[in-house]
């Protein structure tokens, strides 16, 4: 979150303080103590995928901005691929749930990173993509969410699945998959001082930012553009309001520690560039 700020809004005071507290955390020193920790006998699943992949988002972050710290993260971004390259070929199937171990999801942000760094880094997880999502069919996004997701399966599913293919394939996978447009409306966290409650908070948040993603994998005259991008504005003003006013009161270290990355996450969207045509409907 603080190198995302900071490349995009890199002139301010904010953005000063983020780049302060990265170089306060990632030191050679630092960097060479975590690859010990995650390369120790008994660690091969340690944070797979879920934390390895976002380890890889700040990667790819401090390489768009080209701060010295990319060279300095380098190793435990090496180490982390790593794990994530020896276990994809090994994965029988995909997992399909709703929260930390979902494998859409962690394809979607390897696939990101491995675009940033180049050197044929994405052949890998574009396989994967393939292998495990290519002849779905039908999902069953109807049954969503489960009791405590903080991601969509099957939009973190579709949200992978444009990413690898051009947007006429895509719209004809989408068919297949999502057969109707999907009737999804925001859910409310009943407890947000709760940890695994508060997901809910989260999962507005990152639907949000996967239909906007499916609709900018879309042909320009696809008619469900428009569709998903309202449902994404609900879901996005829902989530953002859960974090300010009077709901920000209520907030603790169980969703403070995440949810700010997820809503940095999908408002830094807009300044990549929505896709023609679309325009956030206020």
């Amino acid at each position: 979150m603080l190198a995302r700020l900071a490349r995009f809004f890199p002139n301010t005071p904010l953005a000063e303080q983020a780049r302060a507290a990265l170089a306060r955390s990632i030191t050679v020193d630092n960097i060479a103590a975590e690859v010990r920790y995650l390369e120790a006998p008994g660690r091969a699943a340690f944070e797979r995928p879920y934390g390895l992949a976002w380890l890889l988002q700040l990667s790819a972050e401090l390489r768009v901005s080209k701060s010295a710290l990319a060279r300095v993260i380098e190793p435990l971004e090496t180490a982390a691929a790593k794990k994530l390259e020896e276990w994809l070929p090994k994965l029988p199937y995909p997992d399909r749930s709703g929260q930390h171990s979902n494998t859409a999801f962690a394809l979607g942000l390897m696939l990101d990173w491995a675009r940033t760094v180049g050197h044929g880094r994405e052949k890998l997880p574009f396989a994967s993509t393939v292998r495990f999502y290519n002849g779905d069919r039908n999902g069953p996004i109807a049954i969503e969410p489960s009791g405590e997701d903080f991601i969509s399966p099957c939009l973190a599913e579709a949200d992978l699945m444009r990413r690898v293919c051009t947007p006429p394939e895509f719209a004809e996978w989408l068919t297949a998959f999502l057969p109707d447009i999907p009737t999804m409306r925001p859910v409310s966290s009943p407890d947000p001082s709760d940890g695994k409650l508060a997901h809910f908070d989260g999962l507005n948040l990152s639907r949000a930012w996967m239909l906007f993603g499916i609709a900018k994998g879309l042909p320009d005259d696809d008619p469900r553009r428009l569709r998903l991008l309202l449902i994404a504005d609900a879901h996005r003003d829902h989530g953002i309001a859960a974090l300010t006013g009077e709901r920000r009161a209520s907030l603790n270290y169980e969703g403070s520690h995440w949810l700010g990355t997820f809503a940095v996450y999908l408002e830094t969207m807009d300044l990549e560039g929505r896709p023609k045509g679309m325009h956030r409907v206020r």
